[in-house]
């Protein structure tokens, strides 16, 4: 399998604290990795090197078939280059309807004129249609995202990523707040997903990470600590030790 994202040897601290130590990850180009360890691990702040946000100190991020280096590049090149992020919380535009929310994260000419005379053409609207069917929301196509459930809006700010089509989906737990039937939708979107791109879902929910039945990764001060089959890892005594004892 070839490499499509490689973190080597990254440090970052912040006023002393070094919250990525040496850290080292890859991820394939269509292979759905799960990411979890205690608070504090260093979690957050892989997504925020990998996608711009945060410079790191040290170490390399090498991307996509010519292992171009992100670091030093800005938060929008990183976009552009392929890489999509979710945050925790859903943001997406509550006064619009679900079909207005994806055709505006459709990858399109975004120049401000193109913008503002932009219709939608037969090609646009099938591709939103298919999207919504992916993330179990062509039901709901004219409603307005605001009366979705938590869950729903969730599954449209995916499908708002996937419309992009990122080589590589960040996501931060996705299962919190979410019911036990939206907890297995999100299940099925996200491995979909995985079967065209990468997706690294960072979670707590070890339940929720048994469902993915993909590799996990655990990090423990801003380094892998263990690295395998969810089974693997939970019989490591160094996860039991630092992360599942508690």
């Amino acid at each position: 399998m070839s490499t499509l994202l490689e973190v080597s040897g990254v440090t970052v601290s912040f006023d002393g604290f070094r919250a990525i130590n040496n850290l080292s990850f890859q991820i394939g180009r269509a292979e759905l990795r799960a990411v979890i360890g205690p608070n504090g691990a260093g979690k957050t702040t892989f997504m925020d090197i990998v996608t711009g946000k945060t410079r790191p100190d040290d170490g390399h991020i090498l991307w996509g078939d010519k292992s171009i280096s992100l670091v030093g590049m800005s938060e929008a090149k990183i976009v552009q280059a392929g890489i999509g992020r979710k945050f925790q919380k859903p943001t997406v535009f509550e006064d619009q309807s679900v079909q207005e929310n994806l055709l505006m994260a459709l990858r399109k000419n975004r120049s401000p004129l193109s913008v503002l005379f932009y219709r939608p053409n037969a090609a646009d609207l099938a591709r939103v249609a298919e999207l919504a069917a992916e993330i179990g929301l062509d039901d709901a196509l004219l409603r307005l995202s605001g009366e979705l459930s938590h869950g729903q809006k969730q599954w449209l700010e995916i499908g708002m990523l996937l419309a992009q089509d990122p080589r590589l989906l960040l996501v931060d737990e996705p299962a919190a707040g979410m019911t036990p039937a939206e907890r297995e939708k999100t299940t099925t979107i996200l491995k979909e997903a995985a079967k065209t791109r990468a997706v690294v879902v960072v979670e707590h929910d070890m339940e929720f990470v048994r469902r993915l039945n993909c590799k996990v990764t655990v990090l423990h001060e801003g380094a892998v600590l263990a690295e395998g089959s969810l089974d693997h890892v939970t019989k490591n005594q160094d996860v039991i030790d630092v992360y599942l004892g508690r």
